[in-house]
């Protein structure tokens, strides 16, 4: 029996993501290739399995007679692909999941491993699909939402068990695709009609109209439209900090992180191309990132400079606005980058002093009247919270400014932590200050 062409890719991907790869990299390149409908169906595949991984090797290790940790990694992620089939993808009959798998072993030369997943998948099956989980609350939730045991726990600590569930099972609902309106260009209503016309659905967010939801299949930066730069890839959350900072036209703002430079063109783009943003990356190839993009968008106030962001740079200027959105540990995206879910918490440990330093540094460069915008793709409180919350206690020239200062209806609070349940987009975390002066 030959295998499925497409199934034996997302193995390839599968195997390869095992030696630490990055999930939107490695797809976008591994399917390239494919036909529109083998692409879906293996971008479903691929991170279907990576969203559901340890649900899925909770499973095997409840129906396998051996121990996952001495399976080989190529029959783990075949068992993987053909449980999550059988679970999650009604559109696929349970004999195809079984008999592809199966089919699957022979062609990656695991053949003598065939009647092994042929053996678990049928007593899976047979045994109505179901599985028993653990009684422990916080195992409960990571192998129900698949998610490491580390994450779990910090998140039920910093806000609650019911907020923790409702995080983690939005994670696995397919991410929104939003991008931002190059106004120096167009608008809104004749971007979605020119979308429209290429066959690509779009929608107005309510409250920010110059954000686009987009109902696209494969990679729309591909397109006409954004090669000719009327619009750039941005997630709401991102285009909320933005609007936080409200810059306005002529005046000098700092991104400090700035690359790849969705914010830096937003704030652009709200300036109306007037004034100067100066926009720092510690790695010259994400500088070029910057440099091109603003090309393509048509902006000329951009400029991307190569920088350390911890250390203080005294070319800058003094800046009326700065943005600061810091490395973090990213606990915010898992929904777009499932990987992230499995790498513990170890590395946000180390993240806080980085973050603050680089506040610290970021700071020194703003006006007296200014505001900071602090920002992270994370809902860690120390990354967060605590970071801003400890500047604000040892730099008493600064004070808390409205976040949505934008927004009369909202009240008035200095930091704001955006939950992808609540707000459909990735969760982030918003805090503004202002330099008083001493």
């Amino acid at each position: 029996m030959n295998s499925d062409p497409v199934r034996y890719k997302v193995l390839e991907l599968l195997d390869r993501m095992d030696q630490k790869a990055y999930s939107n990299l490695l797809l976008d390149k591994g399917i390239s290739g494919l036909s529109m409908r083998d692409k879906a169906f293996a971008s479903r595949l691929f991170y279907g399995v990576l969203e559901r991984k340890l649900t899925l090797e909770y499973i095997i290790s409840e129906y396998s007679n051996r121990p996952l940790a001495k399976l080989d990694g190529s029959v783990v992620n075949i068992l993987k692909m053909g449980i999550y089939q059988i679970l999650y993808m009604d559109s696929v009959p349970d004999s195809a999941a079984v008999n592809e798998s199966v089919a699957l072993a022979g062609k990656c030369g695991k053949k003598s491993a065939s009647g092994f997943i042929n053996a678990v998948l049928r007593n899976f099956i047979r045994n109505g699909k179901r599985f028993e989980l653990p009684k422990d609350d916080i195992e409960q939730l990571s192998v129900k939402y698949s998610c490491c045991n580390e994450l779990v726990k910090l998140l039920c600590d910093d806000y609650s068990y019911a907020k923790a569930e409702n995080f983690l099972k939005n994670s696995l609902m397919p991410h929104k695709l939003y991008i931002r309106v190059n106004t120096l260009k167009t608008d809104s209503g004749k971007l979605i009609d020119d979308l429209e016309k290429v066959g690509i659905h779009s929608e107005i967010c309510s409250s920010f109209p110059d954000c686009i939801f987009v109902e696209a299949i494969g990679s729309i930066e591909q397109s006409d439209l954004f090669k000719k730069g009327m619009f750039h890839v941005q997630d709401l959350s991102s285009q909320m900090c933005c609007r936080a900072l409200s810059p306005r036209s002529g005046e000098t703002v700092i991104d400090i992180c700035a690359a790849p430079g969705g914010k830096s063109f937003t704030l652009a783009e709200i300036m109306e191309n007037k004034g100067r943003i100066i926009s720092g990356d510690i790695r010259e190839k994400r500088v070029e990132l910057i440099r091109k993009g603003a090309e393509r968008l048509g902006i000329s106030i951009i400029e991307a400079v190569l920088n350390d962001a911890e250390k203080c740079n005294e070319s800058f200027p003094k800046a009326d606005k700065i943005i600061c959105d810091v490395p973090c540990s990213g606990f915010g995206v898992i929904r777009s980058k499932p990987e992230i879910k499995y790498n513990g918490i170890e590395r946000a440990k180390e993240l806080p002093e980085i973050q603050y330093n680089i506040l610290s540094s970021a700071s020194s460069y703003l006006k007296d009247g200014g505001e900071l915008v602090y920002s992270t793709c994370t809902l860690n409180k120390a990354e967060n919270d605590d970071v801003i919350d400890r500047f604000l206690n040892e730099h008493n020239e600064f004070e808390p400014a409205n976040v949505f200062a934008w927004d009369k209806n909202i009240s008035e609070q200095y930091k704001f932590t955006v939950f992808p349940d609540e707000f459909d987009c990735e969760g982030f975390f918003i805090s503004k200050i202002r330099k008083v002066g001493r």
